[in-house]
């Protein structure tokens, strides 16, 4: 039995997270929680706007955008600390280390991942992750998800950060060095073929 774990599942953009977090809410009976969160945290929402070009010159602040999107993980510490100490799983859909790879990716400094941990995890008092997932999944296939996704739901229109190619491949490039360093807590790393009820055997086999 899986005891005070916080899982958190990452990836770039169209990487296929949704589909994993299923199989795992059933598989583990894991409780999912997804940032940013646009529904519930002003933060989100304003990244949110910013990501779609309505808040002027913001997206142009790496360290302005890192830090809303910690700010709405530190509203949600009440949501995440039961995990921490009671019999339950959480799975996370992006987590600190998305706001470590994305500004690595956009400032081209790897020094940020530093400052994205001190941020979230100390100043802020997030918790850390038990176990991390990457997605391995490349750009153009992640890509062409966004894209056929965007077709299909209007709602699901690319942001800006979705849509530049070139990030996403730097993302992609900055999370394999996160995976390497083992970032903060242990990784295990999925690649597109896998096989997700297997994946979820896995996580289960890593938390032991």
């Amino acid at each position: 039995m899986i005891e005070n774990m916080i899982i958190a599942i990452e990836g770039i953009d169209g990487a296929g997270k949704t589909t994993l977090l299923a199989t795992l809410r059933e598989q583990l009976h894991a409780e999912v929680i997804a940032f940013p969160r646009y529904e519930t945290s002003i933060h989100a929402q304003l990244v949110r706007r910013a990501l779609y070009q309505q808040m002027g010159d913001l997206t142009d602040s790496v360290y302005a955008m890192a830090t809303l999107f910690a700010l709405d993980r530190h509203e949600a510490r009440e949501l995440l600390h039961p995990f921490v100490a009671s019999n339950a799983l959480v799975v996370l859909d992006r987590y600190v280390a998305s706001n470590a790879a994305y500004s690595w990716a956009r400032t081209g400094d790897e020094t940020i991942i530093d400052w994205v941990a001190e941020l979230e995890f100390n100043t802020l008092g997030v918790p850390r992750p038990d176990l991390q997932v990457f997605l391995n999944t490349t750009p153009d296939v992640a890509g062409q998800r966004a894209i056929n996704r965007e077709k299909l739901d209007r709602d699901r229109a690319r942001d800006s950060y979705e849509s530049d190619r070139a990030l996403q491949q730097r993302t992609a490039d900055a999370y394999g060095q996160l995976v390497a360093q083992n970032w903060q807590s242990p990784w295990l790393v999925v690649e597109p073929e896998a096989d997700y009820l297997h994946v979820a055997d896995r996580i289960t086999a890593a938390l032991q």
